[in-house]
């Protein structure tokens, strides 16, 4: 379960269940609140995300994907999957550590932030201390969260007819001793892993929360 809270000042002014194919700054906003993320506490189970928020001059309303290519039919019997997973931004330098897509997954070739899914009892933190030492080999700390950003898509994978809601929790990280990367988990979603000059990172065909992540972690530059 992933709670949203909203605090204007010390008061507790929003707290609800992220529902299934929801974004938590859009049922904020049409809860008629508006604001910035604080942080993230918990594991995988039990997350809170949380917010410091003002009242919003106007309501949003959240879209859910129509699912192209399902009938009706597919679209009542596709199944709900909910996948929470973090990621980094993790720059040394000129150099920004960026890993490639296996072809075992649905955006093969292309380049993504170091992270992944976060397991069952473990915080984003850790998630992302893990994962990016198994995606390219190196360690990291100062973790932090920077933004959040969900997707919600209804269409078919290799499970059959899907309802699929990911939650990607940003972060930044340091890397202090940046080392040749290397994938230790071979077989698994990544390909490649590489430091890319930031000058070069728009020459790459990165996925969609890349240039989010970069510009939530104050990263400049051409994506």
């Amino acid at each position: 379960m992933i709670t949203v809270t909203g605090h204007a000042g010390d008061e507790l002014v929003a707290s609800f269940p992220l529902r299934h194919g929801a974004d938590p700054h859009a049922e904020l906003a049409a809860r008629g609140w508006t604001g910035s993320l604080t942080g993230v506490r918990g594991v995988l189970g039990d997350l809170t995300i949380a917010y410091a928020v003002r009242p919003a001059s106007a309501r949003v309303a959240a879209a859910a994907a129509a699912g192209p290519g399902l009938s009706a039919a597919d679209r009542e019997l596709a199944v709900p999957r909910q996948r929470v997973a973090a990621y980094a931004v993790v720059v040394t330098g000129d150099l920004l550590l960026l890993t490639q897509l296996a072809g075992s997954t649905g955006a093969a070739g292309r380049w993504n932030l170091p992270g992944g899914g976060i397991d069952p009892g473990e915080s984003p933190t850790e998630a992302v201390v893990r994962e990016v030492a198994e995606e390219t080999g190196q360690v990291v700390d100062r973790v932090r969260l920077v933004d959040v950003m969900t997707q919600h898509w209804v269409g078919r994978s290799e499970r059959g007819a899907e309802d699929y809601h990911a939650v990607r929790l940003l972060h930044s990280a340091r890397c202090e001793r940046p080392t040749r990367p290397v994938v230790h988990d071979v077989g698994g979603s990544t390909s490649d892993a590489r430091w890319v000059p930031l000058a070069e990172v728009g020459s790459f065909p990165v996925v969609a929360s890349v240039p989010v992540a970069l510009a939530a972690a104050g990263v400049v530059g051409e994506y």
